[in-house]
């Protein structure tokens, strides 16, 4: 098949731009150009081998690795992957990796933008998860799979392993000295320092690699079902508006997506409900001065959040920012609706939620079982889950009682006194939860995250519940005086 000239030419002006080491030619023809030729020419099919093109960029080896990775990304975004494909992607990100981390040389003496940096990473995970995924389909269905695939697979473990993905990843966090750097100062290109980067961290190359490499931890611990040390690999990195990850969309929402599930997993829900509000808002501001259709791609992570969203709104009830309300009531009002009411029937709702968005979780088995491991951390985080439903229709009760006995609450929910003390002590319970303030993101201070709190005590033979008010109620009556005293100053400016 032969090569069109606008492709040719796009290939020996791609190598150009490597051979002259400019960045920004270079993020031209891998962000525009590339992008632009594959609707014209390869909508649907795959590029041009690195063998086919092998003569228009005279041989050359290294350029060769990264132009098959591209290559092999156009593939799995365009195309249905074979063995062959997952295989040579899987040896060309070896041979990537041990390029950058093993040259005799030193440091190699390239730069690449930051948007391929932060895709080489992100791909890399995403082609691991997608194996495994692909892996636990062959072993499932094994009368009806291809043979020859099975067999490969069954006998060649080392091929897109989690111990191979993750010691690439730890490797440029090691070669870079990141975390040193970030522990002197918290913003990747802050710190100019050779003593601290060392020859291969002071290179924007490796620096933000290795940063990158951190969100991939994140990302992996979090497929791994591992939601401590995921949150763990975070610990230099700050979770603020001037953070690096925040240079590129697809790692700023990332980054979040996976603390805010971590978090969920490890019911801090105070935390994770704040996190998901953090990046949905920045989103719903952004999205009309961003790019044309930046945010587009992401659509379907932002839905995720969303119902991630309404699951912890349902466990934890909390005052919404507006514009997130009217985001859940435009995407999804009937399962809003119907975790907010509560009760056994919002059951299913929470388990098509949380199926939804959750992340497609690999599990590291044996070679001859198939794995649900969606439904293995469903039933787990069920576990917490369901207790915290039946405490629903509490709330209603207490707020109109500042103490009561047992023997009427248990009137009031018509359920007998043993059921009631079993649903007090839950509430008691799930009342104290960590809150992240500052600091590393597991760290945090137990604060009540219901508006009543209770103590349960007898009295008189009796079994009372005094109910106390953790937080203030809100007084509407000063917001109305002062929106109303700057209405008027709007209008007195405007009549000047």
């Amino acid at each position: 098949m032969s090569i069109p000239e606008p492709v040719e030419a796009f290939i020996k002006s791609f190598h150009g731009s490597y051979l002259d080491n400019s960045v920004d030619e270079l993020y031209n023809c891998y962000e525009s150009q590339f992008n632009r030729l594959t609707e014209q020419f390869y909508k649907n099919v795959a590029w041009p081998s690195p063998l086919e093109i092998s003569h228009l960029v005279d041989d050359d080896q290294v350029f060769l690795v990264l132009y098959s990775e591209v290559y092999y990304r156009q593939i799995y975004a365009r195309c249905d992957p074979s063995l062959e494909d997952r295989t040579g992607s899987y040896n060309n990100y070896c041979n990537l990796f041990n390029l950058l981390l093993n040259n005799e040389d030193g440091p190699v003496p390239f730069a690449l933008p930051l948007k391929w940096l932060w895709d080489i990473i992100d791909e890399f995970i995403y082609q691991f998860n997608d194996f495994a995924i692909y892996k636990n389909k062959l072993i499932g269905n094994k009368e009806k799979c291809d043979p020859v695939e099975l067999e490969y697979v069954l006998e060649h473990n080392e091929v897109w392993s989690a111990y191979s993905v993750l010691n690439a990843l730890y490797s440029l966090i090691s070669r870079s000295k990141i975390i040193e750097q970030l522990q002197v100062n918290k913003y990747p290109g802050a710190v100019q320092d050779v003593s601290i980067a060392g020859e291969f961290g002071i290179l924007p190359l490796y620096r933000n690699l290795g940063y990158f490499s951190i969100i991939g931890l994140l990302r992996i611990h979090t497929l791994l079902g591992d939601f401590t040390l995921a949150l763990k690999t975070m610990d230099y990195i700050e979770l603020d508006k001037k953070a690096f990850f925040t240079k590129i969309p697809g790692c700023h929402f990332t980054t979040y997506y996976y603390v805010g599930f971590c978090y969920l997993m490890l019911h801090r829900y105070s935390d994770a409900i704040k996190t998901f509000s953090h990046i949905l808002l920045y989103i719903s501001r952004t999205r009309n001065i961003s790019k044309a259709g930046q945010y587009d791609v992401f659509s379907k992570k932002t839905d995720q959040m969303y119902s991630l969203l309404i699951i912890l709104v349902g466990i934890c009830p909390t005052r919404l920012d507006d514009v997130l309300h009217q985001g859940i009531r435009e995407k999804f009002s009937e399962k809003y609706y119907k975790v907010t009411r509560g009760g056994e029937d919002a059951l299913p709702v929470y388990e098509d939620l949380f199926k939804f968005s959750s992340p497609k979780f690999i599990s590291i088995t044996t070679n001859e079982v198939k794995t649900d491991s969606l439904s293995h951390h469903w039933k787990i985080f069920l576990l917490k889950v369901k207790p915290i439903l039946s405490v629903q229709g509490l709330k209603p009760f207490l707020s109109l009682y500042s103490k009561l006995e047992f023997s009427k609450l248990a009137k009031l929910l018509d359920v007998d006194v043993s059921t009631v003390e079993s649903i007090l002590r839950t509430y008691k319970l799930n009342n104290k939860q960590l809150r992240w303030t500052e600091g590393e993101l597991l760290q945090g201070e137990l604060v009540p995250i219901y508006d009543l709190d209770i103590v349960l005590y007898e009295e008189d033979g009796k079994q009372i519940i005094e109910v106390k008010e953790t937080k203030p109620v809100r007084k509407f009556a000063n917001w109305f005086v002062r929106n109303t005293l700057k209405n008027y100053g709007v209008q007195e400016k405007i009549r000047s």
